[in-house]
């Protein structure tokens, strides 16, 4: 084990290797993004992290599948290698949800699409090609979230856990710092990957034969889920695997979950206890260039939207049926220290192309910084209760505003905005925290109401429309008399389990009363292990096992058209779903018309109709939270 100086940028060729004194790195890490040194790319938050340890790194970004050389830059490393698919899942980065490929990626230089599909399991195949006897890792999105037998909505079809298919030893799950550093420590005292079976936050397989005398070892309590065959053939034993998976992700319950394979067992330990706030510090205060490593001469998109972003913390307990952050990051919130934040922002301050604005301070949802519950602690989140409307749970949103002060302060800072999402059910009410709010809101606020249908809202376990309205209501007060005006940008969701052409209208009427304009729009895609990907597959609502109407193909795109009524191409498919639902009414030249007869959408000037279409775009599940989900 080596203890050298971080190197400015983790090493991508034998040369760049040797320039620091190092013949061969201790771990190589593979990923289907490009390599950004920043601390929400998984490649230099694990690479720098590692090499804090003590361990050398080499990174192998986006290699060429074509060429086989491309993975054999370094050699094999001393250790393992480990592989990812990259900040988000392959099959979301590549296709749309109407299953048409994209003509951009945006985590590959020049948005040049640049990773194969399954990127995880190309990747592991041809190194395990190259070098038989090199211990394999993998972890990131794709893995971590395709860890059982899941449901793949570009094949239509059950398939087996990732594990099971690829020939790796250990499938990190989570966010995987305290995993890979321990693999790391076990594989440099000689112990056999294939042999360490004891880590919090990894998947294993073994043999049905070795099972007995490793359950003897395990010396815990074990659960089997349904098998792959079953879950495959069942859909009631789909929904029952679905809802055993996400019912033990308490990383204090010390259980394992078991699932058979036709020809090995997946064992799921349990989830990796919450990182502390010193040890996230130490992460975060490590030297990230904030910058693409100098071997791109075209620009990476994503680093541009996320250069002068901050995480602030990890984890959300909103349990939105359609998002899997809780089974990856976790349901309980891990802060920084606003001292670690603020020694960031001062950072980020000193860099020559930093203009004064800081873009983002947050996290999956930004408002629940600081949230702490005693029970989180030492027992977790509770499984029959939600946390979001718990009076245990203490907030920590006047700390976050205070954050957000502070930051601003810095000098150098100009404004910090708030740019990811926030839950605005957990604002507190009165214009003057509202106000407060609006200080570090650029010209628009950006919310996910996803919807206003109370049907749709409950399958999507989004806060209903009353909710919303009594946000809304208070924002608008704000604004009354402020120049400039900021402006509400609701993210929106069509094609949900539960939601029906009827249902999109009754959304579309609200829009237009409301004057409401859509800049982020998600016709709803099927990601594995989700409540809402269940439901898609089955039929049946995991938590209540009623039985759900779910909108496919010629359906979902109505009901994407209905969401975006206001670009004329769309027109033929509104009229579509009108007719459907009997609402003609809708159709003509009435001030409450959606759309005329001609063809022409109505209550829209033209300039508005500019301004819909460039912003009425479709992005990728993942893309909305940050890439750090490594």
């Amino acid at each position: 084990m080596n203890h050298l100086p971080q190197p400015e940028f983790l090493p991508v060729s034998k040369e760049e290797l040797e320039d620091i004194g190092i013949d061969r790195p201790d771990i190589i890490l593979v990923s289907g993004d490009a390599y950004l040194d920043h601390p929400a790319s998984a490649t230099a938050l694990l690479g720098r992290t590692l090499w804090d340890a003590g361990y050398t790194v080499g990174v192998i970004p986006q290699p060429d599948v074509k060429n086989i050389k491309s993975l054999m830059v370094f050699g094999s490393p001393r250790l393992f290698f480990s592989i990812s698919g990259g900040s988000m899942d392959s099959m979301v980065a590549h296709y749309t949800p109407a299953r048409k490929k994209r003509s951009e990626d945006a985590f590959s230089e020049g948005g040049h699409p640049s990773r194969p599909d399954r990127a995880t399991l190309v990747y592991t195949d041809l190194v395990h090609r190259i070098y038989q006897d090199a211990p394999i890792v993998i972890g990131g999105v794709e893995a971590s979230l395709r860890r059982f037998a899941h449901y793949d909505y570009w094949s239509d079809r059950i398939r087996q856990s990732i594990l099971a298919d690829a020939p790796a030893d250990i499938l990190i799950f989570g966010m995987g710092e305290q995993q890979i550093i321990t693999l790391a420590e076990c594989a440099d005292a000689g112990r056999n990957l294939k042999d360490i079976h004891s880590i919090a936050g990894i998947c294993w397989k073994t043999s049905p034969k070795n099972w007995a005398d490793q359950n003897t070892e395990i010396n815990s309590g074990v659960i089997e889920i349904p098998s792959f065959s079953e879950v495959n053939d069942d859909p009631s034993l789909f929904v029952k695997s679905t809802n055993l998976i996400a019912d033990n992700q308490n990383p204090f319950n010390n259980c394992f979950l078991l699932q058979r394979h036709p020809k090995t067992l997946i064992i799921q330990n349990p989830p990796a206890l919450p990182l502390s706030t010193e040890n996230l510090d130490r992460i975060y205060d490590l030297p990230y260039k904030r910058r693409a490593h100098p071997r791109y001469r075209e620009p990476i998109p994503a680093l541009e939207s996320i250069r002068f972003s901050i995480t602030s913390h990890r984890g959300c307990y909103g349990n939105c049926s359609f998002c899997a952050l809780a089974l990856h990051q976790g349901k309980i919130i891990q802060s920084r220290s606003t001292e670690s934040v603020l020694r960031e922002v001062q950072r980020i301050a000193l860099m020559p192309e930093f203009r004064g604005t800081i873009s983002d301070i947050g996290g999956p949802s930004a408002n629940m910084y600081g949230d702490m519950c005693e029970r989180w602690k030492t027992k977790g989140t509770c499984t029959d209760r939600e946390c979001i409307s718990c009076r245990i749970r203490s907030s920590g949103f006047s700390e976050y505003l205070s954050l957000l002060d502070d930051a601003q302060a810095v000098q150098g800072v100009k404004h910090v905005f708030i740019g990811s999402g926030l839950r605005y059910d957990l604002i507190p009410k009165g214009g003057e925290t509202m106000s407060h709010l609006c200080a570090h809101v650029s010209g628009q606020l950006k919310i996910a109401p996803e919807h206003i249908s109370p049907g749709v809202t409950s399958r999507m376990n989004k806060p209903s429309q009353d909710i919303f309205d009594s946000f809304r209501e208070q924002f608008e007060g704000v604004q009354k008399g402020r120049n400039p005006k900021q402006y509400l940008i609701p993210y929106l969701m069509s094609g949900h389990p539960g939601c029906t052409i009827k249902d999109m209208i009754f959304l579309a009427e609200y829009l237009r009363d409301n004057r409401l304009y859509t800049e982020q729009v998600q016709d709803f895609t099927p990601t594995p292990m989700t409540i809402s990907t269940c439901m898609y597959a089955t039929g049946i609502d995991p938590r209540t096992h009623e039985h759900v109407h779910v909108p496919k193909n010629e359906e979902k795109r109505v009901q994407r058209a209905l969401l975006s009524w206001r670009e004329p191409a769309n027109h033929s498919l509104v009229m579509e779903g009108l007719k459907q639902a009997g609402r003609d009414d809708l159709i003509g030249s009435g001030t409450t018309c959606l759309i005329s007869r001609s063809g022409h959408n109505q209550n829209c000037t033209g300039k508005e109709r500019t301004r819909a279409k460039k912003k009425g775009k479709v992005i990728g599940t993942f893309a909305r939270h940050h890439m750090n989900d490594h």
